[in-house]
C-alpha cells in the first residue's frame, strides 16, 4: 500500500521525531499545531494563558477556541490533502486508494459541515462531541494509512479535546490520536519489518510519555489556576470586609467627633457655670451683704466701708467674669504666686466675714501649672464661701503642702458641721457647692475629701497633682481690669 517504501517517500528517516509528524515535505515552524503528544489547554479554565503573557477573558478564549474547532480541521485537511495529491507519483497510491481517499476526505467534509452547524448548541464535552471526535480518528487513521500527509488531519485530536470529549474518556482518545502520530512519524502504517515495528513503538512510547507529561502539568496548570481563583475569591471577601469595615469606622468616627463636640460643649458649660458660681454669684453674695451692713451702721463712716467693700466687689467680679470668659487665671495669680494669692484671699474674706482666719504654706513652694494653681485657689474660695453661709464658725484655718508628688489643700473650720451623707441634692436656688469643688479637683486628676459631722466643724481636704511649671500668663490690658 502507499507508504510501503519508506526509502523513497519524501517523508523523515526512521526514529526521527519532529513537530508535526508528517514527512520531509512540511515546514514544521509554520503549522498551527504543537509538538506530538502536547495537550493544549487540556488542564486549563476558559481564560487561562501562559506565563508571562496577558491573560484574555473568558468569552475571548471560548470564542477562538470555537472558530479553531469549526474551521482548523477542514483547513488541516485540505492541506493535508494538497501535499498528497502533489506528491502522488512519489507515494505511488493506486486508483483504488485514490478513490478511497476521495471518499474519506468527502465524508471528512461532511462531518465537519454537521459539527458546525450543532457545534454553537454544544459548546462543552457531550456525547455529540465525543461521536465526533471518535469518527474524525478514524477517518484522519485510514488516510493517515493511505499517505502520511494526512497526519496534518490527524494532529487536530491533540487540539482542544478537553471541550469535546468527556474527561473519563479523553486518555483515551488522546492516546488514540498517539498511535496515528507515531505511525506517521515511523514512515507510514503499517510498519515494515522488525525494525519499522520497533521504529514504530518506540515513537508510540514518545509520544505516549509526551502525553503524560502534558497532562500532568495541565493538571498542575489546572489546580494552580483553581487556587488562584480561590485566592482572588478571597481576596475579594476580604476586599469587601474591609470596605464594609472602613465605612463602619467612617460612621464611627463621626459619631465620636458628634460626641467629643457635645462632650466639649458640655464642659465648656460646666466651666463657665463653676466660674460664675465661684466669682459673679459670690461676689454678688458680698455686695449683697455689704449693702445689707450698710443699713444698719451706726454713722456715716461705717456706711462708707461697707459701701467701699461693695465697690471693691464688684470691681473685682467684674474682673473675675472678663477672665472667666478668656479662660484665663483668676486676677489673685496673676501677680502673686499660689501660696501669696491664697494667704491674700484669706485674710480678705476674715475682713468681710469677720471671723478669725489664718493661712499656712508647708514644704518648699514651687510654681505649679496655672491650671493646677487656679483649681486650688477656686476651692479654697468656694469653701471659705461655705463657711460663711452655713458654718456659723469662729475660727477658720486654710493649709496649702507641697509634698513629693501632689500638692494639697486643707480648709478646716469649728463650726455647726454636717452630715456628709445626709446632704440634699442641689437645686436651682442651691449652689455647686462640694460637687463642684470635686468637679474641679476631678477635672486635673485630683481628689476631694469631706469630713464633717453634726457640732464638730468640718475639713475640706483636695489633693492634686504637683505638675510642672506654670506657662507665661497673658496679662489684662487696662480696660480688661
Amino acid at each position: 500500500m502507499a507508504g510501503s517504501a519508506p526509502d523513497t517517500a519524501p517523508h523523515p528517516a526512521p526514529g526521527t521525531v519532529t513537530d508535526t509528524g508528517p514527512t520531509a515535505g512540511s515546514a514544521p515552524d509554520t503549522t498551527p499545531h504543537p509538538a506530538p503528544g502536547a495537550v493544549p489547554d487540556t488542564g486549563r479554565t476558559a481564560g487561562s494563558s501562559a506565563p508571562g503573557t496577558a491573560p484574555h477573558p473568558p468569552h475571548a478564549v471560548d470564542e477562538r477556541w470555537g472558530q479553531f474547532q469549526r474551521w482548523g480541521p477542514g483547513v488541516l485537511l485540505a492541506f493535508g490533502t494538497a501535499l498528497a495529491a502533489a506528491t502522488s507519483g512519489f507515494v505511488g497510491m493506486s486508483r483504488g486508494e485514490w478513490t478511497l481517499a476521495a471518499g474519506l476526505v468527502g465524508a471528512a467534509v461532511a462531518l465537519q459541515a454537521w459539527w458546525v452547524a450543532v457545534a454553537a448548541a454544544r459548546p462543552g464535552p457531550s456525547a455529540a462531541g465525543a461521536a465526533y471526535y471518535a469518527l474524525r480518528w478514524a477517518l484522519a487513521f485510514v488516510l493517515a494509512w493511505l499517505s502520511p500527509f494526512f497526519v496534518f488531519y490527524a494532529v487536530t485530536g491533540y487540539f482542544g479535546a478537553e471541550r469535546l470529549v468527556p474527561r473519563r474518556l479523553l486518555p483515551a482518545g488522546l492516546c488514540a490520536t498517539a498511535v496515528t502520530m507515531a505511525g506517521a512519524q515511523s514512515g507510514g502504517l503499517p510498519p515494515h519489518g522488525r525494525l519499522g515495528w520497533v521504529v514504530f513503538g518506540a515513537l508510540l512510547a514518545v509520544n505516549v510519555a509526551l502525553l503524560a507529561v502534558f497532562w500532568h502539568l495541565a493538571a498542575k496548570d489546572e489546580e494552580r489556576t483553581a487556587r488562584q481563583a480561590a485566592t482572588i475569591d478571597e481576596l475579594a471577601a476580604t476586599n469587601a470586609a474591609l470596605q464594609q469595615a472602613l465605612d463602619e469606622n467612617a460612621a464611627l468616627h463621626a459619631q465620636l467627633l458628634l460626641q467629643a463636640r457635645e462632650a466639649g460643649v458640655a464642659d465648656e458649660r460646666r466651666r463657665l457655670a463653676a466660674e460664675i458660681h465661684d466669682t459673679i454669684a459670690q461676689g454678688l453674695a458680698g455686695i449683697i451683704a455689704q449693702l445689707q451692713a450698710v443699713a444698719g451702721a451706726p454713722g456715716p463712716g461705717a456706711a462708707r466701708v461697707h459701701l467701699d467693700r461693695a465697690a471693691d466687689l464688684a470691681r473685682h467680679s467684674l474682673g473675675e467674669a472678663r477672665r472667666s470668659v478668656r479662660n484665663l487665671a483668676p486676677a489673685a495669680l496673676e501677680h502673686e504666686a499660689l501660696p501669696e494669692a491664697l494667704g491674700t484671699t484669706v485674710r480678705r474674706w476674715a475682713e468681710r466675714s469677720g471671723v478669725r482666719a489664718g493661712f499656712t504654706a508647708t514644704g518648699t513652694p514651687a510654681p505649679l501649672h496655672d491650671e493646677i494653681e487656679a483649681t486650688l485657689l477656686r476651692i479654697a474660695e468656694e469653701a471659705l464661701a461655705n463657711t460663711a453661709r452655713h458654718a456659723a464658725a469662729t475660727r477658720v484655718g486654710v493649709t496649702l503642702s507641697y509634698m513629693a508628688g501632689e500638692v494639697t489643700l486643707d480648709v478646716r473650720d469649728d463650726g455647726r458641721g454636717f452630715d456628709p451623707a445626709a446632704l440634699p441634692a442641689r437645686d436651682r436656688a442651691g449652689g455647686f457647692g462640694l460637687a463642684g469643688m470635686r468637679a474641679r479637683a476631678e477635672r486635673i486628676a485630683g481628689t476631694l475629701t469631706v469630713e464633717s459631722e453634726p457640732g464638730g466643724g468640718t475639713a475640706v481636704s483636695a489633693r492634686v497633682p504637683r505638675v510642672g511649671a506654670a506657662p507665661p500668663r497673658v496679662p489684662l490690658t487696662h480696660d480688661e481690669r
